[in-house]
Parts: C-alpha cells; sequence; structure tokens
C-alpha cells in the first residue's frame, strides 16, 4: 500500500470509472499501478454504483473490475456518533459522513466534484485537515508527492 493515499468522493469514483480520460481516470490507473491508494467509504462504493446503475449501467463491470483492479481501500461509514461530533465541519448535512470518513481514514487528499457544498467554503479544508479539491488538483498533489518521494 502506498503512502500517497487519496480518497474519492462518489462524484470522482464515477467519473474516474466513466471516462477514460481526465484526471480521476489517472488517478485510479495510478492505484492500479500500486504508485498511490484510493480510498473510499462504503457509502461512496454505494452511491457511485446506484449512479451508474442509474445513469451508464453499460459501465457497471468496469466499475466492478476497478473496485478489485486499483486495490481500492474501503473504510466503514462514520458512526452517528461521529457524524454528530464533527457535524459543524461543513454546512451540507448530507455530505458529513464524506468528509468524517477521509478525516478518519487519514488520507492526503479529498478529491470531489462538489464545489458547491465542499470546494466553495476553504473552511472546510482547514477543519479536515487536509486537501480538499477535484481530482485535477488532487493529481498535481499527487504528482508533488511522487516528486519528493524520488528525492
Amino acid at each position: 500500500m502506498s503512502s500517497i493515499d487519496v480518497f474519492l468522493d462518489s462524484s470522482a469514483l464515477f467519473v474516474g470509472v466513466a471516462s477514460s480520460t481526465g484526471a480521476a481516470r489517472a488517478l485510479l490507473l495510478l492505484a492500479e499501478a500500486d504508485q498511490i491508494t484510493i480510498t473510499v467509504s462504503e457509502q461512496v462504493v454505494t452511491e457511485t454504483e446506484r449512479a451508474l446503475a442509474r445513469k451508464l449501467p453499460q459501465a457497471l463491470p468496469y466499475y466492478r473490475q476497478a473496485l478489485r483492479s486499483t486495490g481500492l481501500r474501503i473504510v466503514h461509514h462514520p458512526s452517528l456518533e461521529e457524524n454528530r461530533a464533527l457535524q459543524d465541519i461543513i454546512s451540507h448535512p448530507p455530505d458529513v459522513s464524506i468528509v468524517v470518513a477521509a478525516m478518519k481514514a487519514n488520507t492526503g487528499f479529498l478529491a470531489t466534484f462538489n464545489r458547491r457544498h465542499v470546494m466553495d467554503d476553504p473552511e472546510v479544508t482547514v477543519r479536515a485537515g487536509m486537501p480538499i479539491g477535484t481530482p485535477g488538483d488532487a493529481l498535481a498533489w499527487v504528482r508533488q508527492q511522487l516528486t519528493r518521494a524520488a528525492t
């Protein structure tokens, strides 16, 4: 398992599976090559599978293969008590459990396309204690980490 660990929310995981190009896909390929670790929560797995079944059912076999081939680290959904204790971490209650799961998993970066509820509030990054951004931002962060590790 790599020490470079990126948490993907369901929007990032969906795009990584649904597209053959882009940063989210590159992150999955880096995980498949054992260069980084991708972490998701049980909630992310469920949300992504539901979204794919609804919007892109032909991608479900690729999704299931990606779960196996990338060695995704799947962490438990935070407890109700953990979510309550950290409910002020983000203003949009449905996203609390995603941020809390990423924090509990001690990942280095939270990748999301959720600009409105997550990225547009810079305090979420401060409260979470980790960088949060798009998969493109995460890929740039991964490159920095890999460069540091090589020197």
